[in-house]
Order: C-alpha cells, then structure tokens, then sequence
C-alpha cells in the first residue's frame, strides 16, 4: 500500500471546546451552543485554514444529573440540532466539509435519507454523515421508551438503517432531471427508483424527493473502538474517528482497519483514520503546561467523577473517594453503555494504577482523546511521526477552548505542517469527497 503524502485534518467543534471545563476560561464564547455568529467564526478560520472537513457531535437528551453537577457542566444543556447548524453554515462557506452526527437509534431512514440529500445539495456536495447508535441513558425516554436496546442489537439495527437510507439516495440516477421547456419534460420516469424495503427492522417505501447529489452521496463517518464498531466500519466507513493514546496501538488499529477493508472487497485507501488530537499550543513549553494546567485547575470535583461516570459506562462514582484507585467492581462491571471506553479506562486504570482523580483529570482534557502540550514544532513532530509510521491518515483536532485554541492551531501548528509538505495549503477540489480523495459511489440502479 502506498503511503499517502499528505494528512488529512478535520475540526472538531464542542461548542466552548472540548476540555470540560473549557466554558470557565476567560476565552471561551460562553453561549457557545446557540451563539450561531460563533459557529460562523469557527467554519470560516478553518475554511481558511484548509481543513478537510467540521465535525459536530449530538446527543438526544439533556445529560441526566444530580443538581450539583448540570449547574456547574453545560453538557449538551441548550445548543443547535448539528444538520440544521450545517445548512446555516453551508451558506457562508465555500469549500470545507460539513460532518454531524445522527443516531439510527431513535430517528427513521427516511427523515436521515432526506435531511443530509437536502444538505448535500445546499452545499454542493460537502456533506458527511457520522453513523452512530444511542449509548445515552436518557435518550429513549425522549421517544417512549424505557432502555436503551442491547448493544448487539442496536448495532445490528443500525446496519439496517444505514441500508436504507443508502438506498433512498439512490432514487435518482445523476441525469433523471431533464427540465426542458420545450419539450416540458422535467424529469427521466425511468431514471426514479423506488426502494420497496423490507427488513428486520424497518419498511419503507420511497422514493425519496430530493435531487442526486453532486458527491454521489454523503460520506460516511463511523466513531468506534469495538469489534462490532470495527465490522461496521471496515464495511461501510471513509473516514473512522477512534480513541487512541499511543501510537503502537494506533498502529495496530490502522493495520487492522486496512485488512478488514480490503477482506470486504473495498480499497485500503478508502477509509481515512483519524483519531482525535487536543493540541496545547505555546510559543514556549511552559506556556503551553500553564495554558492546560488552568484548565484542569478548574475541574470540579463532583464534574470530574460524573464526567468519569459517563466514560465508564453509568458506573456511579458520586461516592468514590477522590485519592484512591477504581474500585475492583470495575472489573466485572456490565453495561450497555460505551463500552470500549469502559474496557479502555479501566485497562489503564489498573496498568498506570491511577487515582479517581487521576482518572477523570487524564480523561477530563479531551473526553478521553490524545491531548498534546507543546510548542508548534513539538506537535508537528508527533503527528509527523504518527502520519509517517502508519498509525493514521490524519487526525480530528479537538480544541480544548474556543475559539482560541482553534486560533492556536491554525496560526501556529498549521504553517508549519504546511511547510513540511505533509498538509496542503490549497483545496484539490469542490466537494467533500474530492477533497478527502475518495471516489463517487456508482448509484446501484447504474451498477447494475
């Protein structure tokens, strides 16, 4: 496999940055979530700055706490639905990539199928969607539910899911729409296919009314660090967000990620990896150790456990005392709730043998991402040694405050990424896909 020559970089947006407590520093936009002029700022420095793409995250419930916690933790408390964001932000870029994420959990294909074709084409074809499922505890009384369902289960539906919203996009050959006065035809019949699905889990009819889109289709986005999220993944993923602290590890991920990709019949190098990266920038060692300590300073205590709660799975830790290691009921723990991360934490937890403290301040930087200090060199250099010895593609970059820490990279890491060669410094094309380097998927009616 030839080594790509150049990352790719992506820019992950929470509203007031990804350290919890990002909202307590002086910086931050503090009504970050329903400030739409920040989000405008955000999406034009990194249009600038020539990333491949800006990603938002979701979730369907207000986080589910103890007063002492939601008061002093904006966790998804008041911020945009992301599509909606997208379509807004669509309209004051030209170029950049436009990523959220939608969960198959507790949407239909048909509503998904026709939100992201309706952002594809008011982008002109810069859309991505991220396929999750559900692991928020409070999400399915929102929809009339009791629980969440089974993590197998939910995975299986979700394939499912991702079936059928594929095949709505596939209505429409690319040249179905003639729209000739003259002749007043305005569309090919023989060029609109309806799905008829049937499955396990849903039924839909179709055909869906929005135009082809000028991509093809939507890219795909898979988040996972399970087996189950690496099957999904090597079968249907062009980019692959994941959790990963070392670079052996990722090198091991990556590799397997390949091999599964190609045993699916796919191209190796039509899937991008991209784990996360908080980067700490200073113009010095110290400012960049002074910058991050401040933020940690600022952790509460009763956030910091619940913030560890919610990587463990539900495990409650409101009474765990802050100096002592996880207890040994970790170890046999079941959930159905984010369960890599569970088995990832608590792994370190007993090798590093880690405090609770420890615990939620490691996690607490970048929920549980990579997080980098140094001056622009020094983080140049660790993604240089990560891009170069295949343990990724590129990376998700995570700033831990906004919008200065996306001010940080972009004016101080990026120049010099530039300058090595290894990032570019203009866009290669006008869709999301042609800027990725990935091809557009042939319709199936086509195909066949």
């Amino acid at each position: 496999m030839t080594r790509k020559k150049q990352m790719k970089l992506a820019a992950f947006f929470h509203p007031t940055g990804h350290h919890v407590a990002a909202w307590l520093h002086p910086g931050a936009q503090i009504d970050a979530g329903t400030n739409f002029r920040h989000y405008v700022h955000l999406a034009q420095m990194a249009e600038r700055a020539k990333f491949e793409f800006i990603f938002l995250a979701d979730s369907l419930a207000i986080w589910d706490g103890p007063d002492s916690v939601i008061q002093r933790w904006p966790k998804y408390a008041a911020y945009f639905e992301p599509v909606t964001l997208l379509s807004g932000l669509a309209a004051v870029t030209s170029n950049i990539g436009l990523v959220a994420t939608t969960s198959t959990s507790y949407n239909e294909p048909f509503n998904v199928a026709r939100r992201y074709a309706s952002l594809e084409l008011i982008s002109g074809g810069r859309s991505g969607w991220n396929v999750v499922t559900s692991a928020n505890a409070a999400e399915p009384a929102n929809f009339g539910q009791a629980d969440l369902v089974a993590h197998a289960e939910r995975y299986k539906r979700g394939r499912e899911f991702y079936d059928v919203v594929t095949g709505l996009w596939d209505t429409w050959e690319p040249d179905a729409f003639v729209r000739d006065r003259q002749s007043q035809i305005y569309l090919d019949p023989a060029k609109l296919h309806t799905l008829n699905y049937k499955g396990q889990y849903y039924s839909v009819r179709g055909p869906l009314h929005v135009g082809p889109s000028p991509q093809g289709r939507p890219v795909i986005v898979v988040a996972t660090g399970s087996p189950e999220g690496l099957d999904l993944a090597s079968d249907i993923a062009e980019v692959v967000f994941t959790h990963q602290l070392e670079i052996k590890g990722s090198q091991k991920f990556y590799s397997e990620l390949k091999s599964r990709t190609a045993a699916r019949g796919r191209s190796p190098d039509s899937v991008n990896l991209m784990p996360g990266l908080s980067a700490i920038v200073g113009t010095s060692l110290q400012e960049a150790q002074d910058k991050f300590d401040f933020l940690q300073s600022k952790i509460h205590p009763d956030v910091g456990r619940s913030l560890l709660s919610v990587a463990l799975g539900g495990f409650d830790t409101s009474d765990l005392p802050l100096d002592e290691p996880l207890p040994k009921e970790l170890d046999n723990f079941v959930t159905e709730r984010n369960t890599s991360s569970l088995t990832r934490l608590v792994k370190t937890a007993r090798e590093d043998n880690l405090t609770v403290r420890q615990m939620y301040e490691q996690y607490a930087g970048a929920r549980g991402q990579r997080t980098v200090i140094g001056t622009p060199k020094m983080i140049a250099d660790q993604m240089e040694e990560w891009f170069t010895a295949e343990a990724t593609d590129g990376f998700l970059v995570q700033p831990a405050v906004l919008p200065e820490g996306l001010t940080d990279f972009v004016e101080l890491v990026m120049p010099e990424l530039v300058r090595r060669g290894l990032f570019r410094s203009e866009y290669t094309g006008n869709t999301l896909r042609e800027n990725l380097g990935l091809s557009v998927p042939v319709n199936r009616y086509l195909a066949r």
